[in-house]
C-alpha cells in the first residue's frame, strides 16, 4: 500500500501512506501494489441468493502471495462478521457488504484463500492519524494480490474510531492492504470504508499503539510486531 493515508498537512506527505506502508510513496491508506437492523437478514449474510453485483477486477501488480483472483459476480449481502485472528488477540469485525459488494467479495476471497495467514501489520502511525495497517505478505507496503479494483465511495466517508478502510495508492488502486482505525483520523473521503471494528478489537489496537514503533517515530512497523495468523469469515 503506497503512503496515502495520512491527512494533516505534516501528513499531506503521508496521504500516500495508506497506500503502502514503509516508503515514500506509501500511505496509511493507500495500496500500491452500517446501520443496525432488527431482523436476522439485516444483521447477518443474506441467506437468500443476492443479485449479483458485476465487479471488475484488473490484473496488475507486485502479488505478495499466489493467489487466484475474486469472482467476478459479488452475491454476498447485509453483514459479514470476520474476526482477524492477530498476534495481539482475536479482533472482530463486521464487514458491509451492501455498501461495499466489491471490497467485502474480494476481502473474503483472500481471506478464505489463506492469502492474509501469517503476514505482519507492517505500519503504525501514532500522530496526525492513527491507524494500523495490514495486508501485505512481504510486510514492505509495496505489494499485494496481483491485481486491482475501484473504490466504492459516497464522498461522506468519515475514519471515526474502528473504521476498517482499504488503503490504497491513489483512486481505484484497491488490493489487499487495509487499515484499521484505533483514534479519530481526519482523513479525506478517499478511502473505501467496508466494515467496523468492534470496540474490544479497538481497545486492543490502543493498547498495542501505546507501546509506539519500532523506530521511535509516529510512522513506522509497531513496536514488537503484529502479525495476522489468520483471517476467518465467520
Amino acid at each position: 500500500m503506497l503512503k496515502r493515508l495520512i491527512a494533516t498537512t505534516a501528513t499531506l506527505a503521508c496521504l500516500s501512506l495508506l497506500a503502502s506502508c514503509g516508503n515514500e510513496s506509501d500511505g496509511t491508506a493507500t495500496d500500491t501494489s452500517a446501520s443496525e437492523g432488527t431482523s436476522e437478514t439485516e444483521d447477518s449474510p443474506s441467506e437468500e441468493p443476492a443479485e449479483a453485483v458485476a465487479c471488475d477486477y484488473v490484473e496488475g501488480g507486485d502479488a505478495g502471495k499466489p493467489v487466484d483472483p475474486p469472482p467476478s459476480d459479488a452475491t454476498v449481502a447485509g453483514e459479514v462478521p470476520v474476526t482477524f485472528e492477530t498476534t495481539l488477540g482475536d479482533i472482530a469485525a463486521t464487514l458491509d457488504a451492501d455498501a461495499t459488494p466489491c471490497t467485502v467479495n474480494s476481502f473474503t476471497s483472500l481471506a478464505e484463500q489463506g492469502f492474509y495467514d501469517d503476514t505482519p501489520c507492517h505500519r503504525l502511525t501514532t500522530a496526525g492519524i492513527f491507524v494500523l495497517q495490514c495486508g501485505d505478505p512481504t510486510g514492505t507496503g509495496m505489494s499485494g494480490p496481483g491485481y486491482s479494483y475501484a473504490d466504492e465511495l459516497s464522498g461522506q466517508e468519515t475514519y471515526a474510531p474502528g473504521t476498517l478502510a482499504m488503503a490504497n495508492a491513489g483512486p481505484n488502486t484497491n488490493g489487499s492492504q487495509f487499515f484499521m482505525v484505533y483514534d479519530e483520523s481526519p482523513l479525506p473521503p478517499q478511502y473505501t470504508v467496508f466494515g467496523t471494528v468492534s470496540e474490544p478489537g479497538v481497545e486492543l489496537l490502543r493498547e498495542m499503539a501505546a507501546q509506539g514503533t519500532e523506530n521511535g517515530t509516529a510512522d513506522g512497523p509497531p513496536a514488537g510486531g503484529v502479525d495476522l495468523t489468520a483471517v476467518t469469515i465467520d
